[in-house]
């Protein structure tokens, strides 16, 4: 090909291109260009060591070095799997010692040059600007002109070099100490370029290397022939020119130059790229040329226009005659030409060539910025990279607001008011609405509602400005495509920095002068004000869109002007994916913008969703220690900082993972936040600076699950205040289970030996933890044997990384340290190769959202006594709830089922049904104890191991709520030992009755025999007289036979037991562990106390007066009195229950009775004395023996072997009769064999386990699943119902007013066609099993009685068959077995139809009375849980399980609907106490022995409640409504005053009091959670009675 040729020798080039940028797999990036989510993104490449092994490998290698700053990026050599193999070949027969003497092929490595031009060429416009800045903070060179590679053209790389912002010390400012602070494209500097002509044998760059380094500061600045891949041969990147800057720090003595001076230099021979060398010509104050032969080469010098002074730089001395032709050709002197002498040596050269560098630069009066080269580009038609029509649209947008700034501070008070003074007192009056510090005396929710009158008049106030012009723009610009709105952001990044630098510069010279005299202390203190708040930048124009939707929200929702601010966070949300920071808190204000971060946050999950799982990754310390550079070097990022200030409040940004990695890191994105530094100078004269750092440190610990805490230093003394702070906020985590990792960062230690020297440092930073951490429990007021690792994930060997200083040397001209890369790179590596091993609980983006908003409520609350309850542990909470009561229902269901059983084969025993071969009934008693502990050991240990299992996940937030693991261990436990206890009671009380009726049972039979026998007798007597006998003849007969009989039968007398004197037995050894003050007190006879209902009175004449003063001050029952009605409702429903079931009195039942007492006295927060307790076991049990006497008296009737007897004389009279006229016996045997042995034992059956399956039913309704659930279907079902009663019962007659509430949704859920859909299906079932015992009876058996035995052996384990129907049924029958086989099946037909008739007949309410087990019983235990109610406002304990030791309510509620009042106004008390406990108000009651005491101190006096402040402000609006609607009807029922109700508890309505029930129980969550999983698959009252003051 003739390369002479212009197009072939394009084609050369661009054919060359391709083939190079497909060697290092870039092909397709040259036309679709790499962004920085492709380069910034977590993937396997981030945490691998391996070297690369082949070309396509390099430029990720440079690009993951570069991004941590790391100077060996231009290390680009690789290692294929051939050179490795030839270096193992080590068996050689004989020695060749050639290859020591051969060079390495550079053909076959890649010259770094070739590779950065190669990913300037394959990026776009935000990756090359990426790459200059940290190519520049390596002290490498940029590219100045980037050649096409296909063309001659290139390409004036401007907008690459924006973001480079370079700080130095020129001679000028040396003794001030001043410093110059410029973006670098704007900096009008001297230029002097370097370029070649020809062949030289002196290496320009290397050349250049040593000009521009010191002899203590060494650093290879350009790429040079004797670096690694230097001398391969170029590709493509002849052609482009680089460009540095040596920047002065002021010190003579390291200084070469004084003024600063760019440097460039251009690859490749000028005579083949004019166009660069043109440009350097007109841009540049001196061109130094490189040549070995001074002969025709020089003629392309002399062609172009040239306004610098041209130097020749040759290593050989020329001709002299050719000398004198350059010099008068090119018009120089012999000072311009700077050869090297003869025996000269480098240093010597070098130092001459500085001289004249230096020369040139003094006398240089032709200064140009970057910027201004853009014009010279234009004319010699070089491309300049800001040309492209995007970022020229978004330059416009930039300058349409930027142009009016003129002062910055000015600017914001006039533009941007929302985020101004009115934001601040927001936030002022915000924390004060949480932390009450000002109350005083008014009564607090007035004094709330005035705070909400006032934060209501801001938000007017901020509605009622107009959003400017440059904020208007500022919304516009963002809704350009996204190439154009990135680069409008960049832009105006650019523009406010340039403004605010140049005011704070102007601010800085003004302070400095004012400091020197004494006399301006005011002034002082003003500028010091102006220099905090004149910095502006992108952060405040969102800051202020942010304030413009907050106030928005308080517009009504149809409000044009709101509606046309709906798609502000979506737009934000995008942003956050581009790339871009979303400001957290608010580092003017400390605040948050709640409203705002939270829904740009759920657009942001809406976008990304299901993909959403997030690693939050947060760095804390001191000011100025470099977190934000260590997040920046560790992620490749850039946190927008205001020009020349530290970071202001916090920042969150988004690093996407890569699709294969994320099963390594299970998350999605990794969201790093960077924060204020803590203890920072500006802050340092607010009183609030410590309040402030806890808040900041406390809200990103919560929300990380990884915590770098950034040490300056090795010094452990100076680390003990950041470290209280850091620990305050670990400590708090620890309250909702959050354990997050710790990873301490001690900056600026550069020994090789520091990890191993400060093994004794660890340890001594250990104990320092361990030491903060009990202090602060202290503070706290949380355990005080408590250690850091406690509180936090950390350990001592592998918890601390030593990172060296940031630079190698003395800035400006310092390179960035390569220990501190590497030591970056290593940290990072830890952050991210233990993720999968380590139990950390990734969250997804909405659960990071509640956590915010929920962390954010608390810290507002903070006092440094720090307790809530995060919406997402309350959910995880509520969950684990659920799935405990499922376990427990399932654990309760086997056991009732198998204890059902147990009761039929002790029924059966000794009868022809039983199965058991036990002679004694005692055997069957031991084993079935036996059976029913291996039995509850089994359940026992299968829900321990499903609990294990449960916080073995690592889904659904289980980490967050380990702290609860042991109570439900507990609760457990306990539910095996309280079931065993009633298994083996329930055993021996069924045991003694069958007992008791075996000998009863035995008494019949034989009168049965003998009645038998006599009838026989008299069959034959009457059949032997061979006459016709009539009806009337026969009836005497028999008559006369049942006489005779009858009288020669013993029958023996049942003793009727003395329930009575065993009811006293028992209520005395119950009462002997009282004392002797108890027995004193039961000198009342048993027999005369039950009679009247028990109302409780005082003895003493002090106790009278308390409890009629009380009753006065409350018009309403004493508490005593209410806890005394419902334990005795309770036992009396015990007591029917067992008078019920017809069976006689055994003495559990009084036991039994007295453990409810118990139980009711025990879970009241009611305090009782022991005269109480006597006279109320007195009553219970006097009641009780009384009917239960009369229950013995009615049984041992009903049981009589006499009466029984009689009871069947006319049926055996019938009987005999038929006999004697050989009548058809076979049907009326079948029927009564079906009538009276089978349809009630099927009845029975079936309303005993239509109990079980009922209850079954209800356990698994979503509603019922656990207590908070419950409690909130209460609440919301009384909000449509709209009925003050119900509220009036729920808060006075709690227990009662539940049990109500349970028996209306059973009868609800169930109705009768249910319950007879369920019948139905038991009688299908029992009826089955009749006919399946008839057909195996057939088979087995030869005569009827071994049938109607075999029948009944086989139903024994389902039906309990009455013996009494069955020993009559057996009396003289002699049917045909298998026509009574026929018949009875026949019969079965009947039994179902009469059975299914009498159930649809029977209604719901009859059938639930008399159902074994009843659903609302089980259900009430549910939800009454440990039956402690809040000892303030009454409302109930949700906590779950009943082992809990700490007590909590989801929503608390004004203490006057109790009955709570002021005692001088009578008007109805509006406080709620979690309102209460975080102010200073004060109460006293009998518990703090009538002294005031701070409500916020409240767990002195009740250290097992837990009162979680209202977070939101809105979860106890359900109340506040309730009390404005029925206030009237509240305080007639207590004879008192209508409370003052608040003005704003007037504006709550019906939709926000439901909305605040679903906030309170956490139902908003569990919608949130529900949705994304499909995304992703797709009475009692315990009211002390308090007065305030």
């Amino acid at each position: 090909m003739d390369l002479s040729n212009p197009e072939n020798a394009m084609d050369a080039r661009k054919n060359n291109l391709e083939s190079f940028l497909k060697d290092l797999g870039l092909d397709q990036h040259y036309r679709e260009k790499l962004s920085l989510q492709n380069i910034l993104q977590i993937d396997k490449k981030t945490i691998d060591d391996e070297p690369a092994k082949c070309k396509s490998q390099l430029p990720w290698y440079f690009l993951k070095k570069l991004m941590l700053v790391n100077v060996t990026a231009r290390n680009v050599k690789y290692e294929s799997e051939s050179m490795s193999n030839d270096d193992d070949s080590s068996e050689l027969t004989e020695f060749d010692f050639n290859d020591l003497f051969d060079v390495a092929n550079s053909e076959d490595m890649v010259n770094p040059l070739d590779v950065i031009t190669a990913l300037f060429l394959c990026s776009d416009g935000f990756v090359q600007q990426k790459m200059a800045l940290k190519m520049s903070m390596c002290q490498f060179p940029v590219p100045l002109l980037l050649p096409s590679c296909d063309s001659q053209q290139c390409t004036l790389m401007l907008w690459a070099m924006r973001d480079i912002v370079k700080q130095y010390r020129p001679e000028a400012l040396s003794e001030s100490k001043d410093f110059t602070e410029e973006r670098i494209v704007l900096s009008n500097l001297p230029m002097v370029s370097f370029v070649r002509l020809g062949e030289c044998s002196m290496s320009k760059s290397e050349t250049l290397n040593k000009l521009l380094s010191n002899s203590q500061q060494y650093h290879n600045i350009f790429v040079h022939r004797n670096m690694e891949c230097g001398d391969s041969p170029r590709r493509i990147s002849n052609g482009l020119t680089e460009i540095t800057w040596y920047l002065p720090c002021g010190n003579k003595n390291i200084d070469i130059f004084s003024q600063p001076v760019a440097v460039a230099n251009l690859r490749g021979d000028i005579e083949s790229f004019e166009t660069q060398y043109s440009f350097l010509c007109l841009t540049s104050g001196a061109v130094f040329v490189f040549l070995d032969t001074f002969d025709t080469q020089y003629l392309p010098l002399t062609k172009q226009k040239c306004k610098a002074q041209i130097f020749l730089v040759g290593d050989k001395c020329p001709n002299v005659t050719f000398m004198n032709q350059v010099t008068k050709t090119l018009g120089i002197t012999k000072n311009n030409l700077i050869l090297k002498k003869n025996r000269e040596n480098d240093a010597d050269f070098v130092k001459r060539l500085k001289e004249a560098v230096s020369e040139v630069i003094s006398k240089i009066d032709r200064k140009m910025s970057i910027e201004q080269m853009a014009e010279i580009a234009h004319e010699l038609r070089i491309w300049v990279d800001e040309d492209s029509p995007e970022c020229q649209t978004a330059k416009q947008h930039a300058d349409a607001i930027t142009a009016v700034i003129q002062d910055p501070l000015t600017f914001k008070e006039e533009q941007l008011p929302l985020q101004g003074q009115i934001w601040k007192e927001l936030t002022s009056l915000e924390k004060e609405e949480f932390r009450l510090q000002k109350l005083g005396s008014e009564n607090i929710e007035k004094y709330k509602s005035d705070l909400k009158e006032k934060k209501d008049s801001l938000r007017k106030k901020q509605n009622s400005y107009d959003i400017s012009n440059p904020m208007k723009s500022f919304i516009t610009a963002l809704s350009l495509p996204q190439i154009e709105r990135n680069y409008f952001l960049k832009w105006m990044q650019i523009y406010l920095d340039d403004v605010s630098c140049s005011k704070l510069s102007e601010l800085r010279d003004l302070y400095e002068k004012k400091r020197k005299s004494s006399e301006n202390k005011e002034e002082i203190k003003q500028l010091d004000q102006q220099l905090t708040n004149s910095s502006l930048g992108t952060e405040h124009f969102f800051r202020e869109m942010g304030q413009i939707y907050e106030a928005s929200w308080f517009l009504p929702e149809t409000d044009r002007s709101r509606q046309q601010l709906n798609h502000l966070p979506e737009l934000c949300a995008q942003l956050l994916l581009d790339g871009f920071p979303l400001e957290l808190v608010d580092g003017d204000a400390s605040n948050i913008p709640l409203q705002w971060v939270s829904d740009v946050l759920s657009q942001l999950n809406e976008m990304v969703s299901p993909k959403n799982k997030i690693l939050v990754v947060t760095v804390l310390g001191v000011q100025s220690t470099g977190k934000s550079t260590l997040l920046n070097t560790m992620f490749g990022v850039q946190f927008a900082v205001s020009s020349g200030r530290c970071t202001r409040g916090a920042f969150m940004l988004l690093i996407k993972v890569h699709e294969e990695f994320k099963t390594v890191l299970n998350c999605d994105f990794i969201v790093i936040i960077d924060t204020e530094g803590l203890k920072s100078s500006v802050r340092a004269q607010v009183d609030s600076n410590y309040e402030h750092d806890n808040e900041l440190a406390t809200l990103v610990v919560g929300l990380s699950d990884i915590t770098f805490v950034n040490i300056p230093m090795e010094n452990l003394s100076d680390m003990k205040d950041i470290l209280q702070i850091v620990v305050h906020a670990f400590l708090r985590m620890k309250e909702v289970s959050k354990k997050p990792k710790c990873h301490f960062v001690h900056q600026n230690v550069s020994d090789v030996s520091a990890n191993k020297k400060n093994v004794q440092a660890h340890d001594s930073l250990l104990q320092m933890l361990n030491k903060l951490t009990q202090t602060v429990a202290k503070i706290e007021r949380k355990e005080e044997n408590m250690s850091f690792t406690d509180i936090m994930e950390y350990s001592s060997d592998t918890g601390n990384s030593y990172i060296p200083g940031l630079w190698n040397g003395n800035p400006p001209m310092a390179p960035v340290n390569i220990g501190y890369s590497e030591a970056i790179y290593e940290l990072k590596k830890s952050l991210i190769q233990p993720v999968n091993d380590v139990d950390i609980c990734t969250n997804s983006l909405w659960e990071f959202e509640e956590w915010l908003k929920s962390l954010w409520h608390a810290v507002k609350h903070e006092n440094f006594l720090f307790s809530f309850r995060n919406s997402l542990v309350a959910d995880a909470y509520m969950r684990l709830c659920a799935e405990f009561n499922k376990w427990e229902w399932e654990f309760k269901k086997e056991i009732y089922i198998w204890s059902t059983n147990a009761e039929k084969k002790i029924s059966n025993f000794g009868t022809i049904a039983a199965e058991s071969q036990s002679t004694e009934i005692s055997d069957l008693v031991t084993s079935l104890k036996k059976e029913a502990t291996a039995l509850l050991f089994e359940r026992e240990k299968k829900t321990l191991d499903n609990l294990t299992q449960y916080f073995t996940q690592t889904e659904d937030h289980v980490c967050l709520i380990t702290g609860y693991q042991e109570a439900f261990e507990n609760q457990a436990k306990n539910l095996r030992h309280n079931l065993e206890n009633s298994l083996h009671v329930q055993l021996r009380t069924a045991a003694d009755f069958r007992k008791g009726m075996i000998e009863i049972d035995q008494i019949k039979e034989n009168h049965n025999k003998e009645i038998e026998k006599s009838v026989c007798a008299l069959l034959e007597k009457c059949w032997g007289k061979k006459v016709q006998m009539s009806d009337k003849d026969l009836d005497e007969e028999f008559n006369k036979m049942w006489k005779e009989t009858v009288e020669d039968l013993s029958f023996p007398e049942i003793k009727a037991t003395d329930v009575f004197n065993n009811a006293n037995h028992h209520l005395r050894d119950n009462l002997s562990q009282k004392g002797s003050h108890a027995n004193q007190l039961l000198n009342k006879r048993l027999e005369e106390c039950g009679l009247v209902p028990f109302h409780y009175t005082p003895k003493g004449f002090v106790q009278k007066l308390e409890y009629q003063a009380q009753a006065l001050f409350t018009h309403k029952k004493h508490n005593v009195q209410q806890k005394a009605d419902v334990i005795t409702a309770e036992c009396y429903m015990f007591i029917r229950e067992k008078i019920k079931d017809k069976k006689r009195y055994h003495e559990t039942w009084i036991i039994e009775i007295l453990h409810i007492i118990e139980r009711g006295l025990q879970s009241s927060d009611v305090k009782t004395d022991v005269d109480f307790e006597v006279l109320l076991k007195q009553h219970i049990c006097g009641y009780a023996a009384r009917r239960f006497q009369k229950n013995e008296q009615d049984f041992i009737n009903a049981n009589d072997p006499y009466q029984c007897l009689n009871q069947h004389k006319d049926k055996l009279c019938a009987d005999f009769k038929g006999l004697f006229h050989k009548q058809e016996q076979c049907k009326p045997k079948a029927e009564e064999f079906a009538d009276k042995c089978l349809k009630p034992a099927v009845e029975s059956f079936v309303q005993h386990d239509l109990g079980l399956r009922l209850t079954d039913e209800m356990m698994k309704c979503k509603e019922f699943s656990t207590r908070i659930e419950i409690h909130y279907s209460i609440l919301l079902d009384f909000l449509s119902r709209n009925d003050f009663e119900d509220y009036l019962s729920y808060c006075n007659t709690y227990e009662t007013c539940v049990k109500q509430w349970t028996l209306r949704q059973v009868k609800k859920h169930f109705p009768s066609s249910t319950i007879f859909e369920l019948e139905d299906q038991l009688l299908q079932s029992s009826i089955s099993s009749i006919n399946d015992a008839i057909q195996k009876a057939r088979k087995e058996t030869d005569d009827l009685k071994s049938f109607a035995k075999s029948i009944c052996k086989e139903l024994g384990d389902k039906l309990v068959i009455s013996q009494d129907a069955l020993g009559a049924f057996m009396i003289m029958n002699n049917v045909n077995k298998e026509q009574f086989a026929d018949l009875l099946t026949m019969c079965l037909k009947d039994i179902k139809q009469d059975l299914s008739g009498k159930f649809l007949e029977t209604d719901s309410q009859t059938k639930l009375e008399d159902l074994h087990i009843k659903p609302q019983n089980e259900l009430f235990r549910r939800v009454i849980g440990c039956g402690r109610q809040c000892p303030f406002c009454g409302v109930p304990c949700v906590a779950g399980g009943n082992a809990h030791t700490e007590h909590l309510a989801s929503l608390h509620r004004p203490q006057g609907l109790i009955g709570t009042r002021w005692n001088k106004t009578q008007k109805l008390f509006t406080d709620i106490c979690s309102t209460s406990v975080t102010s200073d108000s004060r109460f006293c009651c009998e518990e703090t022995n009538s002294q005031w005491h701070l409500c916020k101190n409240y767990r002195e006096i009740y250290p097992d409640w837990k009162i979680s402040p209202d977070v939101s402000h809105k979860a106890s609006d359900y109340w506040k409504y309730v009390m404005t609607k029925y206030n009237k009807d509240f305080a007639k029922a207590y004879k008192a005053k209508p409370a003052d109700i608040p003005i704003s508890w007037r504006e709550i309505t019906k939709k926000q009091a439901e909305e605040s029930l679903k906030l309170a129980f956490g139902i908003q969550i569990k919608d949130k959670r529900h949705q994304w999983h499909i995304s992703s698959k797709l009475d009692k009252s315990a009211k002390i009675k308090l007065k305030f003051k």
